[in-house]
């Protein structure tokens, strides 16, 4: 059967896959139909960051579906609180809100910052307003892309939302200059992802922390990519040792098996809701609340950030050792690198596609970066493993 065919048939084109079909996976491993194996380099945009199929994480999903899996929020269960017990508890804050995807969590987020705008500091009715990056990428909903500085994420689904302000990231004076009476938060990607896996200026998260003290601002960190591990810290924030009002939360709490997301905010944010403003009927579900439990302890028990701190400086050393003309840039945190291409001389999809021949999965982003973000449990042979291939591909752009 033609897969990819048939998919292309009866799938709206929103997506432009690599021509490969997959079938199965474990750990750092994928095949396709045909029996061949890919070093996975993408762990599906961190969601995988646990590695395919971990056993642990398989054995908690049976276990639980078998006993309960969802049941809405119209009802206690035995294991959301211990779930959202441990999250606080990893990320410093106080009280959760479970959610499904990270671009609910993101919303979740922007409700909660609206209402403490209105609610704590007294702002007008229908006026608060966030800030946020250029280039930044929080998720796809109709509110999200339009405070989006790509058109090609806009275009054809307004009119949007208003209440958002955009400036340069990286930029910590620009945020200040923009601030206003009615200015509620700062929402912003640590290190932005789908941008190129951009690292901004050191000191840069502490100045935020300090600018929005200073104007009784809340600071929102999307750290959906770069939490849980990615960056060699349990949270890229931790990188500058400040601490966030709020944290948006996803992916690698699903444990690659299920969507699970949560925003985790101080007491004083997450207070501003009460039942009925806000919900999902399947976020928080016992399902959803086992597997990220078990996701959770599986990052602290099998040392996975410390892991990503260690391979993820080795893998850098190796890509900044290459020799290739094609070579712009290389940067990243942990196990989270880009590396930008001269788009004068090839495109990052060209040699995607040359890196899938040679049995290495990547994706391009924005037509000049190409992202390895391998799962956190890769070892040094198979970074070297990679990295041949990677080399290989590389070296022929060599004059």
């Amino acid at each position: 059967m033609d897969f990819i065919a048939l998919e292309r048939s009866v799938t709206a084109h929103n997506y432009d896959p690599l021509p490969v079909v997959l079938t199965e996976a474990k750990g750092v491993w994928v095949t396709d139909t045909e029996g061949r194996r890919y070093l996975d380099m993408m762990s599906a945009y961190s969601a995988v960051s646990l590695g395919h199929g971990h056993p642990r994480i398989l054995n908690a999903m049976m276990e639980q579906a078998s006993r309960l899996a969802v049941t809405s929020r119209a009802y206690h269960t035995d294991i959301l609180g211990p779930f959202l017990e441990r999250l606080v508890q990893v990320t410093g804050l106080d009280m959760a809100l479970p959610m499904n995807t990270g671009a609910e969590a993101v919303e979740t987020a922007i409700k909660a910052a609206r209402r403490w705008g209105y609610s704590r500091k007294k702002i007008a009715p229908d006026q608060a307003e966030i800030i946020v990056a250029e280039n930044n990428f929080h998720g796809r909903t109709t509110t999200i892309v339009g405070f989006s500085s790509d058109e090609s994420y806009r275009e054809g689904f307004g009119p949007f939302a208003g209440g958002f302000k955009l400036v340069p990231f990286g930029d910590a004076t620009a945020v200040e200059r923009m601030m206003t009476k009615n200015t509620c938060a700062v929402l912003i990607e640590p290190i932005q992802g789908e941008a190129g896996i951009v690292v901004p200026p050191e000191g840069y998260l502490k100045d935020l922390r300090a600018i929005c003290d200073r104007h009784n601002v809340l600071l929102i960190l999307d750290e959906v990519q770069s939490g849980l591990g990615r960056t060699g810290r349990w949270f890229a924030h931790q990188h500058e040792d400040i601490k966030p009002d709020g944290l948006v939360l996803g992916k690698a709490l699903g444990g690659g098996v299920y969507p699970v997301s949560a925003f985790v905010g101080t007491h004083d944010v997450m207070s501003v809701f009460n039942p009925g403003s806000h919900g999902s009927t399947f976020g928080g579900n016992a399902l959803a609340a086992r597997i990220g439990l078990e996701a959770l302890a599986i990052i602290e028990e099998e040392h996975l950030v410390e892991r990503s701190a260690e391979m993820g400086g080795y893998l850098q050393d190796r890509l900044r050792a290459m020799r290739s003309n094609i070579v712009k840039d290389v940067r990243g945190r942990g196990l989270w690198v880009g590396v930008e291409v001269d788009a004068n001389v090839v495109s990052a999809r060209s040699v995607c596609d040359a890196l899938l021949e040679n049995g290495v999965l990547s994706k391009d982003t924005h037509g000049t970066v190409l992202r390895f973000a391998p799962p956190l449990t890769i070892t040094r042979d198979e970074i070297d493993w990679g990295m041949e291939r990677i080399e290989r591909v590389f070296a022929r752009a060599v004059h």
